[in-house]
């Protein structure tokens, strides 16, 4: 016979397909029958039009129906109340909060910020922040990544995410990209090809929102994909996360690494740290012999003088920027180089 205790032993292995939670700990298993072996099940939403409950249902069902004993199984959807949602909450964080003069973010949940910028667009910069936070959330820790590049937002087309995030009252849940990398962007609430077009006190507001108003579930690493250049953006960063840290991604020719020195200048105008600089599209390799196309060790130079460790290089590889363009970041989806190229630019960030 089947009993309410096996299968709220299913459910406890059954995770929230957003919160990535057990339904078990977050608190949504309201009631559970078993008569004559036809189980019922009523699950509480944190919203009525919920939309991954078809998700849910077939998880549900699909665990419970291998319990011995099991005729049917039903499941059922009600919605939490207030004092429910606000439980919800306390379990998950309420992301952060700022300071009392409104100058800064504190009590955000993540460890280390690293905010990736770099001098001029079109260096590679958001496909090389995308791969370095799967590659980190591959190696098993909570990394956030929040596309502060509100203008330009791409990491929901490199990461293969779409789909809006669930609110819960006044905090937003953040999109998920496999288990371990949580991600927001306004690219999650206006269409692809939409421009945003917004002076620069709401781009500040959005990018405050985006630190505050966000579930962000006890992070190892918050990466910031910045705009490019030295904006509204990077001065909000460095004003309101003092403690960020500043990648510099350019490539190897004089024009890029000189305006990403310019970069470079901003955070040490606004006490913010420089760990590194990463070379992208650094060369073309075919049948063993490198081609430089956009010269070489620019990168290296300017880690030399701005005195900062060299992370390292990434050749220009067409499959780089197909896994971007599809959805499939190379950091977990390439081949084996690609994967431990990145795995090992990650680990240098450690």
């Amino acid at each position: 016979m089947v009993t309410k205790e096996a299968v709220l032993d299913v459910l406890s292995g059954i995770d929230d397909p957003e919160l990535k939670k057990p339904l078990t700990e977050l608190d949504m298993v309201k009631s559970i029958s078993t008569e004559n072996g036809n189980v019922e099940i009523t699950i509480l939403l944190t919203v009525p039009g919920c939309p991954l409950k078809d998700k849910m249902t077939a998880d549900i069902t699909e665990g419970v129906q291998r319990l011995a004993g099991v005729e049917s199984v039903k499941v059922i959807f009600d919605v939490m109340n207030d004092e429910q949602r606000e439980q919800l909450k306390a379990k998950l964080g309420y992301g952060a909060s700022v300071s009392p003069d409104k100058s800064r973010v504190v009590n955000i949940p993540a460890k280390r910020f690293i905010a990736v910028a770099s001098g001029k667009g079109g260096v590679g910069k958001s496909t090389v922040t995308a791969n370095l936070a799967a590659a980190l959330a591959r190696l098993g820790y909570s990394v956030g990544l929040l596309d502060a590049d509100v203008y330009g937002f791409s990491i929901p087309r490199m990461l293969g995410i779409n789909g809006a995030p669930t609110a819960i009252d006044d905090k937003i849940v953040p999109l998920r990209h496999g288990d371990n990398l949580q991600v927001i962007s306004m690219g999650f609430f206006v269409n692809e090809d939409d421009p945003v077009i917004w002076r620069g006190p709401l781009l500040h507001k959005a990018i405050n929102q985006f630190l505050t108003d966000v579930m962000w579930d006890n992070l190892d690493f918050l990466f910031l994909d910045l705009p490019p250049g030295t904006g509204d953006v990077t001065l909000t960063i460095a004003q309101g996360i003092p403690t960020a840290e500043l990648l510099v991604v350019t490539t190897p020719q004089e024009t890029a690494t000189h305006v990403a020195g310019r970069v470079a200048k901003l955070a040490e105008r606004t006490k913010l740290k420089v760990i590194g600089i990463i070379e992208n599209m650094s060369y073309f390799e075919k049948d063993g012999e490198r081609e430089y196309i956009f010269g070489q060790g620019g990168g290296k130079t300017l880690a030399e003088k701005l005195g900062v460790p060299f992370i390292g290089e990434i050749p220009l590889r067409t499959s780089i920027r197909e896994g971007s363009d599809n959805g499939k970041p190379v950091a977990t989806d390439g081949d084996e180089y690609e994967v431990s190229l990145f795995e090992s630019l990650a680990r240098r960030l450690l």
